[in-house]
């Protein structure tokens, strides 16, 4: 990888007090957590769990999976526990800090605010300052540009070289910003492998394989992004 300029080695925020979101509206939200601009940093991310969706996710588990408990369901704790990943750590005690930050915002652990704990996390913005969009609304509003792949390309030889696990890569977990030659991809949710892969991280290979088949997924996913075959991403994967 090329182009990518030094970083400094990011460490969690130690706050002196809690972080106060009264009155601030998420820029954006998903099923399990809201994600806030940062009240006194406009160029960081408080993202926080929504309790009543790890609830009720909860409660539809089998009563097998209710006796490990609620803490598995906790994105941010997923979040942290992701960031900790061998090829991370080992790329980071390299000082390759900013290969690892090239397609990840820069994580600086967990905070108190008055929404609860929220993990802290760079916000990616365009060049004019504005928060940058996903993949998946890039690719219904433009289609799959040739400057876009360009991007994917980029983002996926990463993943190769750098080792780094995710789970299944989905184009509204990855945002894309102008502020380089070309866009780039940076991954914002969904990192890290469940227990078993990620245990499995050891084994000569082993990494590569289970990239490869993420990768495969991935474009997968893509062809059924910009199609228009009326079936379900289910039903996709099946005719595939």
């Amino acid at each position: 990888m090329t182009g990518y300029t030094k970083a400094t080695r990011t460490l969690p925020s130690q706050p002196d007090t809690m972080l106060d979101l009264t009155g601030q509206q998420p820029f954006a939200q998903g099923s399990n957590r809201k994600c806030y601009t940062h009240p006194l940093d406009a160029t960081r991310c408080l993202k926080v769990i929504r309790p009543e969706n790890i609830t009720a996710r909860f409660e539809r588990q089998s009563p097998v999976k209710r006796l490990l408990g609620t803490k598995r369901l906790n994105d941010n704790d997923q979040e942290i526990r992701a960031h900790h990943q061998r090829a991370i750590q080992k790329l980071l005690e390299q000082g390759d800090d900013a290969l690892v930050w090239a397609h990840l915002p820069k994580f600086y652990g967990s905070v108190p605010t008055s929404l609860g704990e929220a993990n802290e996390s760079e916000l990616i913005r365009c060049a004019d300052g504005s928060v940058a969009p996903t993949l998946e609304h890039l690719i219904k509003e433009q289609g799959l540009t040739a400057e876009l792949n360009q991007g994917i390309d980029e983002f996926l030889s990463w993943l190769q070289q750098t080792k780094i696990l995710t789970r299944n890569l989905l184009p509204h977990n990855l945002v894309v910003s102008d502020r380089f030659d070309h866009p780039r991809l940076l991954l914002i949710d969904g990192l890290g492998a469940p227990t078993i892969p990620q245990a499995l991280d050891s084994i000569p290979g082993w990494s590569s394989r289970y990239i490869k088949r993420k990768i495969a997924r991935f474009r997968k996913r893509l062809d059924w992004e910009q199609g228009d075959s009326g079936l379900s991403w289910e039903d996709f994967q099946r005719l595939r």
